[in-house]
């Protein structure tokens, strides 16, 4: 018995009713990306359901339907926890400045002192202040419109293990402001040419009781691919494969796969992260372009549970580069069946079916897709 839950991290497909209260009315990341994009086109996923996701013709082969997120908030962290099974009642803290009595509590355990301290694009807060990092030796501190507390640094200045053992203890200092995560942002270059490695490490607060750790309680291997663990804090995680780039995601899956047995669970990256915060419309095509292609290829079993979502909205065409408070795209592969499965309240209906899928003791089951009475 074997699942494959598939994020596709910030393909949304149009703005949840509450957008206005984000500012993201208008937001619709695939439309827009459709509509800027001439011939653009997604094969394999429009005759799975997309299209009948989007309101185009066509005849979905997979059970398809939108999913709404149900707790506060419109970042990676939330949108992973509620699709496990955990939604939050209350959200995550953003700051534009962390506090000085926080910051200097770090920089004091840590025998550091910090430079920045604001709301930055990961790529501009480099341009800023890489070069003063590189002379100076003090770690980059910036946020983002998400729950982040970020830290960049040079790893030929401040090494890469100082940096990790940097970020964990900043990671207890966050736990009381409740900040989803602190992310190692690690980068090499030289000035006007630094470049982000793949050494990102995010560390986030523990999450709640999720159908992860259920799964593994009941004996269920559930393996992260990509971020998962970071995101999941390691909770209910079995085994994990780190991945720096949809490329090495898709890899390790058809790797995997084959002889895969219980739940994986895979974080697609690059479209948020390359594409939608640096709002690159035709770059965000070309990456989903890839995947469909990869997707055309992947062999699984009509007894497999395949689950294709997403956990947020970035809309390339939004103004800012923040995430956008989207509904998601639903395409559920299993036993053949095709029917639509409407618009979803809550991202924790795919933890309900993954409940039902694998027969858990101890998962309320009420939302499933198959049980939906």
């Amino acid at each position: 018995m074997r699942a494959l839950l598939l994020v596709l991290d910030s393909v949304g497909c149009g703005a949840a009713p509450d957008a206005a209260s984000y500012g993201d009315v208008g937001s619709h990341t695939l439309g827009h990306i459709y509509e800027r994009t001439p011939g653009f086109s997604l094969p394999t996923l429009e005759g799975l359901g997309l299209a009948a996701i989007l309101g185009r013709p066509g005849t979905p082969r997979a059970s398809w339907g939108k999913m709404r997120e149900r707790s506060a908030g419109k970042d990676t962290t939330t949108g992973h926890w509620e699709i496990a099974g955990a939604e939050l009642e209350v959200p995550f803290v953003t700051y534009e400045r962390f506090p000085d009595s926080v910051v200097r509590a770090i920089e004091a355990e840590a025998g550091v002192e910090f430079i920045g301290n604001f709301p930055r694009s990961g790529t501009v807060v480099l341009e800023e202040l890489g070069a003063e990092h590189v002379r100076t030796g003090k770690p980059i501190l910036y946020t983002s419109a998400d729950s982040v507390m970020q830290i960049a640094a040079h790893e030929g200045v401040f090494p890469l293990a100082r940096l990790y053992a940097l970020c964990e203890i900043a990671r207890r200092h966050c736990d009381p402001l409740r900040v989803g995560r602190v992310i190692a942002r690690p980068f090499v270059g030289e000035p006007g040419a630094f470049k982000r490695t793949g050494g990102r490490h995010d560390y986030a607060m523990l999450p709640p009781r999720t159908v992860l750790a259920a799964l593994a309680e009941e004996g269920h291997a559930v393996h992260g691919v990509g971020k998962i663990s970071d995101i999941f804090a390691g909770c209910g995680i079995t085994t994990s494969t780190p991945t720096a780039s949809n490329a090495e995601g898709m890899a390790a899956i058809e790797r995997l796969w084959p002889t895969h047995s219980g739940l994986m669970f895979a974080n697609l990256v690059d479209f948020d992260m390359l594409f939608g915060h640096r709002r690159d419309v035709a770059g965000y095509a070309r990456c989903l372009a890839e995947f469909d292609a990869w997707l055309a290829t992947f062999v699984f079993n009509a007894d497999d549970l395949i689950i294709i979502t997403a956990d947020h909205g970035n809309d390339p065409t939004h103004p800012g580069t923040d995430h956008t408070r989207e509904e998601v795209p639903l395409l559920v592969m299993h036993g053949g069946t095709a029917v639509p499965l409407g618009t979803r309240e809550s991202f924790a209906d795919v933890a309900a079916t993954l409940a039902d899928f694998f027969r858990l003791k101890t998962w309320p089951r009420e939302r499933s897709f198959w049980n939906d009475e």
